[in-house]
């Protein structure tokens, strides 16, 4: 079938052409399987945790609910990208249905959104209380799903020209805005707005907190608690400026100045690389869990057994 329709002077369109990365120049199934081996290990690691914060009694705390949440929204989050760009890199080029571009950017930016809002939380673990996880948690997953309607309806009512391929591995903002034949300003200036208080209120409470953090650690007397304490924070700062930083190079540069292959590396940080790291530096790294980890095994172990 055309991926054009003509209704009088309209052009709609019915389907994109995702070019992914083009070519590979015979790299592609060696990269094929790191980033196989990633998402995996995305998913193994944010089901361990959600299965030890469920059966765990003891750390059924507003903090782990919190991490829980996180866990979850992490895996639905990696997997609206991760098996269709899999599959890219195996079969090249890849139709994707207008519908279904417009499915996967909405679904991606929603899970976005509440990566963002839960990250700044998870770095005040003194304030969580019942009282104050659940209106937390449930205004996250209001912004999930409303922020992104106001991008998705005003990007996918704009008229698109013939030219219907972008060089790209999923429907993100840049890649869809590039078979525009109109003026794009209007939605990249309110997709600015919406990005810069998505990504830069957490990102300064975040900042907040891990100042208050190192002014307490220099406080330590200990030069080992101070040494433990500096590689965690450290460790959680590394990922939380990566995250932020990429998601909002992206979305706050103008799509008309960005460098695609750029682009693409900035887009497999915040879409592939930081799902994988999020469990192990906040979750796994931390001793409760550990703890916990070792508890089940042992009951398992028990089971098994007898």
């Amino acid at each position: 079938m055309s991926p054009l329709r003509d209704m009088g002077n309209l052009t709609i369109l019915n389907e994109f052409l995702r070019l992914g990365f083009g070519s590979l120049h015979g790299l592609q199934f060696f990269l094929w399987g790191i980033f196989l081996g990633i998402y995996v290990v995305t998913l193994l690691g944010n089901i361990l945790i959600l299965t030890v914060i469920s059966l765990d009694c003891s750390i059924q705390t507003p903090m782990y609910f919190f991490l829980s949440n996180f866990s979850f929204f992490e895996i639905w989050y990696t997997t609206s990208i991760a098996p269709k760009m899999l599959q890219t890199h195996l079969s090249g080029p890849q139709v994707i249905s207008f519908a279904g571009c417009v499915v996967q950017f909405y679904f991606f930016g929603s899970m976005a959104v509440v990566e963002c809002f839960l990250l700044a939380p998870l770095q005040y673990p003194s304030l969580m209380n019942v009282r104050t996880c659940i209106p937390l948690a449930g205004g996250s997953w209001l912004g999930e799903f409303l922020t992104p309607v106001v991008t998705v309806t005003m990007t996918f009512q704009l008229p698109f020209c013939p030219t219907y391929k972008f060089d790209r591995f999923f429907c993100d903002l840049a890649p869809v805005l590039e078979p525009v034949c109109s003026d794009t300003e209007t939605v990249e200036e309110t997709t600015f707005l919406l990005a810069s208080f998505v990504t830069m209120a957490p990102f300064l409470l975040t900042v907040a907190s891990y100042s208050h953090s190192v002014a307490a650690v220099l406080r330590m007397p200990s030069a080992a608690g101070k040494q433990w304490a500096f590689s965690t924070c450290s460790s959680h700062l590394i990922v939380v400026t990566l995250y932020y930083g990429t998601l909002g190079t992206v979305y706050a540069i103008p799509t008309a100045t960005q460098a695609v292959a750029l682009n693409k590396i900035f887009s497999l940080f915040y879409t592939v690389v930081t799902p994988m790291v999020n469990p192990i530096v906040y979750s796994l790294r931390n001793k409760d869990v550990k703890k916990a980890v070792r508890r089940l095994m042992s009951q398992w172990v028990y089971v098994k057994r007898t």
